[in-house]
């Protein structure tokens, strides 16, 4: 088996490895993402917009189910599908930037995926606003040689133009929804409406062309919307849309508690993790309840509850009052910037402590990617930088927990090297004391950890492969960090195998 980031820091992709070949499966000309930049944050303003005068998701939503029921969709929205008791299939989340972080990622993913049935998008297929000229890069291209059928599930960038997009290229080619009525002048909606991001005009007209690059029979997917159920061998995956704002509207709950109920085990993909940096986001529903309700319910089955959104790999082990544990993850690294592990303070959550937590990146390696960032961008590499081990050492510090790799006696923690992970928003143990400059650790966190992009390896991105069996599921996070040796063959980062009976 391959090192992986937990054994050497070689298998976490530093030092001097060969460069992958992904960069052969890009386009000449690459469009490169900024969050820093004010006209991508403008272009991605319905989220805002949403949060200050109300969320149209709902309705919107609403309009497009309503519109596939009527073209035949089946009205339980399952897919149902005849594999074996025995299969496979992946799960990739926060793709679509099209640039060197998601391409890094293919070759893995086409060796460890070339015998799994299907895969899942779970959140963000197109960045910045899901526009439909965008798949061509950021989807069909990455994907084309990936043989099985791709489902998907919106994220909140899929969202920043109504949907229309996403559900021409995952729903049969649904067409546009009619206008919606206008709202009332001088209303919140009003306002709203006035600074609406919408499709620019003439966007798909590239889309066709795009198409053929996934044509073939066997790649074909067909899902009746945004959300659905895939009943696949012994399991029901059941994916569901959380819109702009990380929430379900009461038509969405009342099919999520009808398709929940039943002893088949069932795993969750939301564009929203339930578990998080630390804490927990049970998702709201519309007119009362919670999507974790639905999920910890005894009769409901559920094993896992796999979130995208946030851009790494994180999982909960959450023990339930009956007895069970039920495997909470967040599988966002398939391809957007790198976000930050370092920040996540000591675990200590749902009695999940940092014994049973994992993340990846791991916190020091999410450290010494930013310091060497920031560095570089300020100028100041001799003074931001820290190496990989200087990193790990200070996490251990800070957090209270030993050195996850530390194969020789640790670097001595000096003033410099406590200020600069201060200063990109380290996490500490929770203690009364600490907690009290939680608000100022959160200002640093922003500041200095915003969304980042590098374009030369270790790029730290990774997806999930599930082996299903009649008893048993076995999640393995595989890594992505661009280099050659990682592309043949993706070391494993967790594993975990979930009973199903």
């Amino acid at each position: 088996m391959p090192e992986s980031s937990r054994d050497t820091a070689e298998g976490a992709g530093w030092g001097t490895a060969e460069r992958g070949a992904y960069r052969r499966l890009m386009p000449n000309d690459v469009e490169k993402i900024s969050w820093l930049d004010p006209r991508m944050l403008w272009a991605a303003r319905n989220g805002v917009l949403a949060s200050w005068f109300g969320d149209p998701t709902g309705e919107t939503r609403g309009r497009w189910v309503a519109q596939r029921a009527a073209a035949g969709a089946p009205e339980d929205r399952v897919i149902r599908r005849d594999d074996p008791d025995r299969f496979s299939f992946l799960v990739i989340g926060d793709t679509g930037e099209g640039d060197e972080p998601q391409y890094a990622v293919v070759p893995g993913l086409l060796e460890e995926g070339r015998d799994t049935a299907f895969a899942v998008l779970a959140s963000d297929v197109i960045y910045p606003v899901g526009s439909a000229d965008d798949y061509g890069t950021k989807f069909f291209r990455p994907y084309r040689d990936y043989p099985a059928p791709i489902y998907a599930i919106p994220g909140n960038h899929d969202w920043y133009e109504d949907l229309g997009a996403f559900m021409r290229v995952f729903c049969d080619d649904a067409p546009p929804l009619p206008p919606a009525p206008r709202p009332r002048p001088l209303t919140r909606a009003w306002l709203r409406s006035l600074l609406w991001h919408r499709p620019r005009a003439g966007d798909g007209g590239r889309l066709d062309e795009a198409r053929k690059l996934r044509s073939a029979p066997g790649q074909q997917a067909v899902q009746p919307g945004p959300y659905w159920a895939v009943d696949a061998g012994p399991v029901r995956i059941v994916g569901i849309d959380t819109g702009l704002l990380g929430t379900l509207d009461a038509e969405q709950g009342a099919w999520l508690r009808e398709v929940s109920r039943g002893p088949r085990p069932k795993i969750l993909v939301t564009g929203s993790p339930l578990y998080v940096d630390g804490a927990h986001h049970p998702c709201p529903i519309e007119g009362g309840g919670t999507v974790d309700d639905i999920v910890r319910d005894p009769a409901h089955h559920y094993v896992a509850a796999i979130g995208g959104d946030i851009h790494n790999y994180q999982r909960y082990p959450v023990r339930l009052d009956d007895g069970r544990i039920l495997q909470y993850v967040v599988a966002g690294g398939g391809g957007a910037f790198t976000h930050a592990t370092h920040t996540i303070p000591r675990v200590d959550v749902a009695g999940v402590t940092e014994r049973d937590f994992r993340c990846y990146p791991l916190r020091g390696d999410s450290l010494a990617f930013y310091s060497a960032l920031y560095g570089r961008r300020l100028r100041l590499r001799r003074f931001f930088r820290l190496t990989e081990a200087e990193a790990m050492a200070v996490i251990a510090e800070r957090l209270g927990i030993g050195p996850t790799r530390a194969p020789g006696a640790p670097p001595r923690v000096t003033r410099r090297m406590r200020l600069v992970a201060g200063l990109l928003g380290t996490g500490r143990r929770p203690d009364r004391r600490k907690r009290l400059r939680l608000p100022v650790r959160k200002a640093y966190a922003s500041l200095f950890s915003p969304g980042s992009a590098t374009y030369s390896p270790p790029f730290f991105k990774c997806f999930l492969r599930l082996d299903v069996s009649p008893d048993a599921v076995r999640l393995r996070c595989h890594a992505a960090t661009g280099l050659r040796a990682q592309e043949i063959d993706p070391p494993v980062e967790d594993e975990v195998t979930i009973p199903l009976r």
